[in-house]
Order: structure tokens, then sequence, then C-alpha cells
């Protein structure tokens, strides 16, 4: 069959202990469309806020003028209400990267262990933390200063562009709804959707009213990190392994599976 890639030998069929004798199956495709749509939507995003963040080293442009005017108007607000700062700076704490991708992790082995599905919990792993890093290294290429504040309500090392809280937590809900996607039914995935993007918002508005990042840093963080976990699911859709039974009933007499027809994670 065309784009079909040969897998590995399959180990012989065995009974089941409900007396039927089964067959695993492993079935390997190759998705050139789905892998060039990857491709795009990595470089559809990827580009303009490759863009974005040369505009933003300038102090001169306009969007470094909008950033710096948005950023004061946003700590003062929140400088004004104490309780508000407090709820801001528990925030900042909880959806550090490392807190939200241990959870991501706690739900991922729930996914394998109790529902068995073993790619995607690898895939969604993977692109969590290929996606950390990638922020963390876009962070020192392009070495923008955070802003100076002159009654700064929090104190963050390192660089501005992108927002690591914002393009991790975006990054893992998208990653979260897709593993979770095939499990649940219609409200659940609403749910799922909604809250996360809740989360999301919240998290990126929590970095400028402390004075954490500029609006820009935020966007690019949220488009990089969205982008990155959905290109990410679309190679793994063209590239992974076609999620098929475990095992299949067999013929008894040939010991080959009856039936081949994959069955798709949703």
């Amino acid at each position: 069959m065309s784009g079909c890639v040969t897998g590995p030998a399959l180990p012989p069929a065995r009974a089941h202990r409900d007396g039927a004798t089964y067959a695993p199956t492993m079935d390997r495709w190759l998705h050139p469309r789905r892998l060039a749509q990857a491709a795009g939507l990595a470089l559809g995003v990827g580009l303009p806020v490759l863009a974005l963040a040369v505009v933003t080293r300038s102090e001169a442009s306009a969007v470094h003028r909008a950033d710096v005017q948005t950023v004061r108007a946003a700590t003062r607000l929140a400088a004004a209400d104490p309780d508000l700062h407090r709820a801001l700076l528990a925030w900042q704490e909880a959806f550090q990267a490392r807190w939200v991708n241990l959870a991501a992790a706690a739900l991922c082995v729930w996914v394998w262990t109790r529902r068995g599905l073993r790619g995607r919990v690898l895939w969604a792993l993977a692109t969590i933390l290929v996606t950390w890093g990638l922020g963390n290294v876009l962070k020192v290429l392009v070495a923008r200063a955070r802003p100076v504040m002159e009654d700064a309500l929090t104190r963050a090392p390192g660089y501005s562009f992108p927002s690591g809280h914002a393009m991790n937590a975006a990054a893992t809900g998208v990653v979260v709804v897709l593993l979770v996607w095939p499990l649940l039914g219609r409200r659940g995935r609403a749910a799922v959707v909604v809250v996360t993007t809740v989360l999301v918002v919240a998290t990126a508005a929590d970095r400028v009213l402390l004075g954490a990042h500029y609006p820009s840093d935020v966007v690019a963080g949220i488009a990089l990190g969205g982008a990155m976990a959905g290109a990410s699911y679309l190679g793994y859709r063209g590239w992974g392994e076609r999620a098929l039974p475990r095992e299949v009933p067999a013929d008894p007499a040939t010991g080959t599976p009856a039936s081949i027809e994959p069955r798709g994670e949703g």
C-alpha cells in the first residue's frame, strides 16, 4: 500500500483468558499532508513572532511604547489593591513551569495506566518538555530586558521575550486538551477547553499586572506555545503509530488476526 511503512515483526497469537485466540497487530502509516500541516502551522506562527521579537527590541518602536504604557497602567492597578496583589503573587507561584508540568505529568501517568494510551502519553510528555526548553532558548536569543518599574510588584530573573509562564501554560493546555480528548464526551470536551482557556488567559494577565512581562511577551508566549503543541500533534498524527486494539481476534487455523482495521485514538 502506498505510504505504508512496515513495522516490526509481530509476536505469535496467544490464548486469552476468555478462551478465544488473539493476536497483536501493529501498522504504521505515513501522512505527508499532516506533516506539511505541522510545518505550516509552526512557520505560520513562528515567523510573525520572530518579526515581533525584532520590533520589540527597538525602544523607539510603537509596539515597545505601547508595551511600556500598558505595563505601567497594569501595575498601578495591581498595586492599588493589596488583595489583588497577593492573589497575583500566589498565581505566579502556582503556575510556574515546574508545577504545571508536574501536574501534566501526573495526568499522563493516569492516562497511561488507566486508559492505555501509551503513544499519546509519550507524545504529550515530549511536547511539553521540548516546548519548555524552546522557550528558554528563545529568551536567550532575543535577550529583551524585562520591564523596569520604580515600585516593582515582583522580581523575575532572566529575559522577557517570550513569557515563559504564558508559553508553558498555553503549550501544556493544548497538550492536555488533546491528550484527554478521546476520553471525554461532548460536554467534557467543552468544559476542558473553557477551563484551559481561562487558565492560560489568567496566567498571561498575571504576568502583565505584576510587571514581569510586557503584553507582547505574553502574546508571543501564548502564540508560540499553542502553535508548537498543535504542530507537534499534527506531526504525531502524521508519523505516529495508528492506535489499534492491543489484541484482536485471530483465526484459530492460521493464527493471523481476523481483522486489521485500525481504531483511531480520537
